[in-house]
C-alpha cells in the first residue's frame, strides 16, 4: 500500500494505491479508516478500485452499504477511483451517479479527479 498526501485548495486527501486487497469486509474498512486517520490525520480518503473486493460492487451483497456507512459514521469522505466501465448493473451505475452528486462518497476515473471532487464539494 502506498499512501500519498495530496493538498489542493487547503484540503488534504490521502490517496491510496495498492495492488493488494485492502477492503474485503466491514472490519478491514474500519481498520483502513483508523490507520489512515491516525497516520495522516486526513478526513478525505481516495483508494484505487483494485484494492476493494469485487463483492463491494455487487449491490445485492449489501457490502457497499455496510462499508460506506462506516466511512460516514467516522466523518470520512471517501472516493474510489479507477475504471468502472466494465460494470453493467443499472442499480450500481445509479448508485455511483447519486454518490457523485453528494458530498461524501465518490466514484471517479482517476485519483486526480477524485482529489478535485473533494475540493469542489467543500
Amino acid at each position: 500500500m502506498k499512501t500519498k498526501i495530496v493538498r489542493k485548495n487547503n484540503i488534504e486527501v490521502a490517496v491510496i494505491n495498492s495492488e493488494n486487497l485492502l477492503i474485503t469486509d466491514v472490519s478491514s474498512a474500519l481498520d483502513l479508516i483508523l490507520t489512515i486517520k491516525y497516520e495522516t490525520g486526513c478526513a478525505n480518503i481516495a483508494i484505487n478500485k483494485e484494492a476493494i473486493i469485487e463483492d463491494f460492487f455487487i449491490l445485492s451483497t449489501c457490502l457497499a452499504g455496510e462499508i460506506l456507512q462506516k466511512f460516514i459514521n467516522y466523518g470520512i469522505r471517501f472516493a474510489i477511483y479507477g475504471d468502472f466501465s466494465n460494470y453493467t448493473s443499472k442499480p450500481l451505475k445509479d448508485f455511483m451517479y447519486e454518490s457523485n452528486n453528494g458530498k461524501d462518497i465518490y466514484f471517479q476515473p482517476s485519483s486526480s479527479l477524485a482529489v478535485d471532487k473533494f475540493c469542489e464539494c467543500i
